[in-house]
């Protein structure tokens, strides 16, 4: 994507609300009466109310939907949107040039102080009710402004009644927040918008590839389809703006930019816009051989990056690695401005990648590329992160699986089968919970118990996850799960039930009982 000084350029409403004022609190902000000196943000969204007859609360809103009421210092957003209200000017969107043509005032200004931004805003979106007829009684009534508020956005049908149901939940939920020492807030109140012809808008297409999120495609001129290299990281991307809006550039021709997923802050809402097998413009020299996650927000705000992004994001490229045999490290999960050839600065020392990588299931080092939840049965034709970490298993073991590729083919199957006749397992090529078990837990056999650590309490523990069918967690500490797992198989499978991981539960362990 062009480079912004600033960083990277760029369910539903009932569940955004509840997370939208948990987030907003969790900030810390601290809550202090609004100053009466007459620039203030206040003052502002007061002022351009009352001269262009738009409420209060409504303009406010969709300010915090855009920029969480952050200028930028006068900055330029990943789609060339420019300050509190985030007036565009891009080929798609003049909202920038429309205010200056109703308000008076020049660009520059518009750009770079917040109550002439403000006041801009306001005249974009009366200028939207005028052309939808909205007369005084209308305007008098906030629910009769969703389709001015969509119009607004500069996106079209499901991405613009995204946009504007975001809006309508902060008023639904109320907001608060403060800006420079100064509290803003939007009283919260029962809303029924209408919606009209956008009633029917929606975005209701799962995505093909990870199915928790939805689905849109962006433009076909911003991505290429298939990949002249192989997956091998995950880049970690900020928009540089709102979440809609983000959706909508992607699906601009003229942006050339994309990228695979795009998340949301407030409820983690993740949309796919470009398929994993296919190549989103998002990080110049890595774009062949990665794929891209844009989280929607600044890199100068932290507001944005909730725990519930986090969580969300880090459940997707988690899901992303174990697909594609990535390694769940902070040499394979980047930053936008690792990436090389890069000249962005996103995600910024914002983001925090020690707590991200933990959700992710890596440690902020070297993931082992072997531990699972759980082991699912692979056999010819299997692909994916699993079948890696069996070949790579077979290799280090002496049974020749070729590459460690991710592909299960006729090298493997013959490694599979080497390996289950020298177990005394059937030879049958597919690996089940038994092979999956004696082939985990192979190796040393020192004696372990309750307290002990490292390597071989990780290979027992793995093991025991395949037996078990049961996720025993793969930390390479012996505690107290451990060692009811311990004594569970212990248990179904006939032996001494102590706890301890002596000669017998190894034997039973490494012949797949």
């Amino acid at each position: 994507m062009p480079p912004r000084p600033a960083g990277h350029t760029q369910g539903r409403a009932a569940v955004l609300a509840s997370l939208t004022v948990t987030a907003l609190v969790a900030t810390g902000h601290p809550a202090s009466a609004a100053p009466a000196d007459p620039d203030s943000m206040n003052q502002a969204f007061a002022r351009a109310a009352e001269e262009y007859g738009v409420p209060r609360d409504l303009l406010t809103a969709v300010g915090y939907s855009e920029t969480h009421l952050n200028g930028h210092g006068g900055l330029p957003s990943q789609d060339n949107g420019y300050g509190v209200m985030h007036l565009v000017s891009n080929p798609a969107n003049h909202s920038l040039e429309k205010a200056a043509s109703l308000t008076g005032e020049a660009v520059a200004e518009l750009r770079r102080d917040t109550g002439t931004n403000i006041l801009g805003g306001a005249a974009v979106l009366r200028s939207h009710a005028d052309a939808l007829g909205m007369d005084a009684a209308e305007r008098a009534d906030i629910d009769s402004w969703y389709p001015a508020v969509a119009r607004y956005s500069g996106a079209e049908g499901a991405v613009a009644a995204l946009y504007a149901d975001t809006v309508y939940t902060f008023l639904a939920e109320g907001l608060r927040t403060t800006v420079g020492g100064e509290r803003v807030s939007v009283t919260s109140r029962p809303v029924s918008p209408e919606k009209g012809p956008l009633a029917k808008a929606d975005i209701t297409t799962q995505s093909p590839d990870y199915p928790a999120a939805l689905w849109v495609a962006a433009n076909t001129a911003n991505y290429a389809v298939g990949r002249t290299a192989t997956v091998d990281k995950v880049v970690v991307h900020v928009t540089q703006g709102s979440y809609a809006g983000t959706i909508s550039w992607f699906q601009n021709a003229t942006s050339k930019v994309s990228s695979h997923y795009v998340v949301r802050s407030s409820d983690g809402q993740i949309t796919q816009m470009v398929r994993d097998k296919d190549t989103a413009y998002h990080a110049k020299s890595a774009n062949a051989s990665s794929l891209g996650i844009e989280h929607e927000g600044f890199v100068d705000d932290p507001s944005w990056f909730t725990d519930t992004m986090y969580r969300s994001s880090a459940a997707l490229t988690k899901h992303l690695c174990d697909r594609y045999g990535i390694p769940k490290d902070r040499s394979h999960v980047i930053g936008h401005s690792e990436a090389p050839g890069n000249d962005h600065t996103d995600p910024g020392g914002n983001w925090n990648w020690t707590y991200y990588m933990q959700l992710v299931g890596g440690t902020g080092g070297s993931g082992d590329g072997l531990s699972f939840g759980a082991y699912t049965t692979q056999t010819s034709g299997s692909t994916g992160a699993q079948v890696t970490a069996l070949q790579t298993l077979l290799n280090q073991q002496g049974y020749e699986a070729g590459a460690a590729d991710g592909i299960f083919g006729a090298a493997t199957k013959s490694a599979v089968q080497a390996f289950q006749t020298a177990r005394g397992l059937s030879p049958d090529g597919t690996v089940g919970p038994k092979t999956w078990t004696a082939l985990l837990s192979a190796g040393t056999t020192p004696v372990l118990t309750k307290g002990s650590s490292g390597d071989a309490v990780k290979r027992l523990q793995r093991a025991l996850t395949a037996a078990l069918g049961t996720t025993v967690s793969a930390d390479g500490a012996f505690g107290t799960a451990t060692d009811t797992a311990v004594r569970s198989y212990q248990s179904s499978r006939g032996l001494s039930v102590d706890g301890s991981v002596g000669p017998n539960t190894w034997a039973a362990l490494q012949s797949g009982r």
